[in-house]
């Protein structure tokens, strides 16, 4: 599987220690196996890891960079819960760069018939995983940064890699709450690639817009 961004989906071991405890300690906060609230400490984390506190120390520090934590000086690191700001800003800032993706790929038909491609063989993976929300999860991240990527703009590309694993709990929020409708955020996917096909951005943005507000608040943030 292709990393989409999201750091504890690349297996390489070339990558070092302190990466590799950072991205593992990540997707157990982004996929709620680790609460908000709770403390990581230097000693827990390396002990967990089977290493020494100098790559854990390391690790919370990239974990506090992706904004997953809050490093509180001598005790540890303190897992932060979204915000109901911080919803609101990530999903404008995904919306914004969404809608501007679509609207530099009108009139390249290359551009469009890949972009239209991998949408589509995204649609027929979470077609299939309905069922199951966690793996739908992944799937819906990798319909949104699809979109981002076609602005072939590298510091674009920065940014999202950046916000990646907070965008990503948030998916995983929206689709594992007990009133998600997989089906519905499916079949909005798939207005949203007609959208793409026909170039009509104003639409698209329209639908983004409503999909991303719809999609995320039946679950509780913090205020």
């Amino acid at each position: 599987m292709e990393s989409l961004e999201l750091p504890w989906l690349d297996a390489s071991e070339r990558r070092p220690l302190a990466e590799r405890i950072a991205a593992a300690v990540a997707r157990r906060i982004a996929e709620g196996d680790i609460d908000p609230g709770d403390l990581l400490t230097e000693v827990d984390v390396a002990a967990e890891h089977g290493a020494s506190r100098t790559p854990a120390r390391e690790a919370m520090l990239k974990l506090s960079t992706w904004g997953l934590v809050r490093l509180v000086p001598k005790k540890g690191a303190l897992v932060t819960s979204p915000t109901a700001r911080e919803r609101r800003e990530l999903l404008s800032v995904r919306s914004m760069l969404e809608g501007h993706a679509v609207a530099r790929i009108v009139g390249d038909e290359g551009r469009r018939t890949n972009l239209l491609e991998a949408l589509e063989a995204t649609l027929a993976a979470q077609a299939d995983s309905v069922g199951c929300p966690k793996e739908f999860a992944v799937h819906d991240h990798a319909f949104h940064l699809r979109i981002v990527h076609q602005q072939g703009n590298s510091v674009v590309d920065e940014l999202i890699a950046s916000l990646a694993p907070r965008l990503y709990r948030l998916s995983h929020l929206a689709v594992t709450a007990p009133s998600a409708d997989l089906t519905a955020l499916h079949r909005e996917h798939v207005e949203l690639t007609a959208a793409v096909r026909d170039q009509d951005v104003v639409t698209f943005r329209d639908l983004i817009e409503h999909h991303l507000t719809s999609g995320h608040e039946h679950y509780e943030v913090q205020p």
